[in-house]
């Protein structure tokens, strides 16, 4: 494949003022062997010193869609080949700006199981050592991230990825000696043999002067005399042909690993802590103490450090490094600082109508469970954390509000609100008559009686109608009973409401003419015949010879003599009414004649 794609971010200086980008030492291998452990240090080196690197495993990026890039996914041999083809014509010049897509492994693999192995690949996170044992012939890719923080806050994300071409070695001898974890681990070295193909061993422990520094073992251990660096040597398979010989740097210093013991969590308040470092380390170690910035001092030299106040409440976390000769060893943990609570008290309405009912919203914030105390101006109290109180009558109220911590750090703190303002509200009423009345003498008069300091009315009479006179008229259409409301409004917006119910009797009649002049003139241009106090209502129009010409259910439509859209002749013609007499309720039909009359 060929062609790849490149980027990197720059913080910006919200982030950080300077920062220089690792650096990595090595340059990965064109080829691993099947079969045998892999171990390849992946380290880096930070030219700003005090920042923190981690390494990762992590996806690497896809390149320039649809154009050559130097993305390589893992698959298995046998699988199709992903191959790069030429860049077609409309092929950019430039790619896409970030961020890019991560590659899409092919199952097993996923981008923390890259290459097919055993044990899996993993990157030491404080060393950058990469290992493995590869078990599958082919191509695989892998991405490495090296975060770096810097006062406990990430910086920047550097991304590498390279390309792992495993093959089958033909070795018939490979001496190796495997990597010490840390160079200050004393005096006492247990070496690892990672010798393929040897039956016979010979180690020199690179002691100058000494001859007795030696062993045969296939994993010996070592005491040595005095600190410092040796060279040793190891010869798998000595004095036979097939036999190889490597090299590696011990480095003796006295063990370095420390820690602090934790501090329990103090309040804002007088709050001083004392650090203090143990673990394994010798005299000569220096430490440097971070505590950030939230603190004074922000930072220490000494062993022991007290009377670090912090400025702010909050988790914050402290960190540790020590050096001793070459070694470097970091401990961190975090403390808590614990803020004063805030009673507050959130979301009251300006203003309210007589009688109140107010849900009170409690804003209030702390660290830690906190205890609630309301008293109000109309005397009641509440431990509740959101009480409900009703304000009447008329008037300014007040709440105060406190709360408490009792647990660590107590504190209390109080707010109070002295503007609950309270205003009158009207007094809805009115009179009607006739209470009860029929359909044939449907009207009602409606008088106002509300208080006076109702400024707006307002009528709705339960038939859809209604009106903003305080006092007013209205016939029904219907019969039936009907829910008459009154809401009244005073100067300040506050409302009341009021109804009573309105007895419309149902009466009976029915009529039918018997000529009409469908001349659009608007004189007697429809037949209808008269019903009231009918339900189930059907009317229908037959000609002479018995044909349906017009039908309705709507008892106040007429025939207009017209069928089909087309006008009827002069003639007579025969009616059909059918209803449900609603006084009697018993069902009636009525038949009769009606002639169409032409000028």
């Amino acid at each position: 494949m060929v062609g790849s794609t490149y980027y990197t971010h720059v913080p910006g200086p919200e982030i950080v003022a300077t920062n220089n980008s690792p650096r990595y030492k090595n340059l990965p291998p064109i080829f691993v062997c099947k079969g045998l452990k892999f171990t390849f240090d992946h380290s880096a080196i930070d030219p700003d010193a005090g920042d923190q690197l981690v390494y990762s495993i992590c996806a690497p990026f896809q390149g320039l869609d649809g154009c050559c890039s130097a993305i390589i996914y893992s698959s298995p041999p046998g699988s199709p080949n992903i191959t790069c083809p030429s860049p077609p014509s409309s092929c950019p010049q430039q790619a896409p700006p970030p961020p890019y897509n991560p590659v899409i492994f092919t199952t097993p693999y996923t981008s923390s199981y890259p290459i097919a192995s055993n044990p899996a690949f993993s990157i030491n996170p404080s060393t950058g050592i990469l290992s493995g044992t590869p078990t599958m012939n082919g191509q695989f890719v892998f991405g490495i991230c090296i975060q770096e923080f810097r006062n406990n806050q990430l910086i920047n994300t550097h991304y590498r990825d390279f390309q792992i071409n495993v093959v089958t070695c033909s070795v018939t001898v490979v001496s190796s000696i495997q990597d010490q974890i840390s160079k200050c681990q004393g005096n006492a070295f247990n070496f690892v043999n990672q010798s393929v193909g040897g039956n016979t061993f010979f180690w020199d422990f690179g002691v100058p002067d000494l001859t007795n520094d030696t062993s045969n073992l296939v994993n010996p251990s070592y005491n040595y005399p005095d600190t410092g660096s040796y060279q040793v040597t190891l010869i798998t398979n000595p004095g036979k042909p097939c036999a190889d010989t490597s090299v590696k740097t011990a480095y003796v210093y006295p063990p370095l690993k420390i820690t602090f013991p934790p501090n329990p969590a103090q309040c804002l308040t007088g709050n001083a802590f004392s650090f203090s470092a143990t673990g394994v380390y010798i005299p000569q170690t220096t430490f440097i103490w971070d505590f950030t910035t939230n603190a004074n001092p922000s930072s220490s030299t000494l062993k022991n450090p007290a009377n670090v106040v912090f400025t702010n409440p909050g988790k914050y976390f402290v960190k540790l490094i020590a050096k001793q000769f070459t070694c470097i060893d970091s401990f961190i943990d975090s403390v808590r600082i614990i803020g004063k609570p805030t009673a507050q008290i959130s979301n009251l309405p300006s203003a309210l109508c007589n009688p109140a009912r107010v849900a009170f919203a409690n804003g209030s914030t702390s660290d830690l469970p906190l205890t609630y105390y309301w008293q109000f101006s109309n005397g009641n109290t509440s431990t509740a954390f959101e009480p409900v109180q009703v304000f009447s009558p008329s008037g300014v109220y007040g709440a105060t509000l406190t709360v408490v911590t009792d647990s660590i750090c107590k504190d209390t703190s109080i707010v109070s609100i002295n503007n609950l303002t309270v205003y009158p509200s009207p007094q809805a009423g009115f009179t009607f008559s006739p209470q009860v009345t029929t359909i044939f003498d449907p009207e009602i008069f409606v008088n106002n009686t509300a208080s006076f300091d109702a400024t707006t009315w307002y009528y709705s009479f339960g038939d859809g109608y209604t009106t903003n006179n305080p006092d007013d008229k209205h016939s029904y259409e219907e019969y039936g009973n009907y829910i008459i409301q009154q809401t009244v409004y005073n100067l300040y917006g506050c409302k009341d409401t009021v109804s009573q119910t309105v007895k419309i009797l149902p009466e009976y009649r029915f009529w039918a003419p018997n000529a009409f002049t469908p001349d659009q003139d608007l004189l007697n241009d429809y037949f209808m015949p008269i019903a009231i106090g009918v339900i189930n209502y059907e009317f229908e129009i037959f000609d002479r010879w018995g044909e349906l010409i017009f039908k309705t259910t709507n008892p106040k439509q007429g025939w207009n003599g017209y069928y089909m859209n087309q006008e009827c002749k002069q003639d007579t013609y025969v009616w059909r009414v059918t209803f449900k007499n609603v006084v009697t309720e018993k069902n009636e039909i009525h038949f009769g004649h009606v002639t169409l009359l032409k000028h």
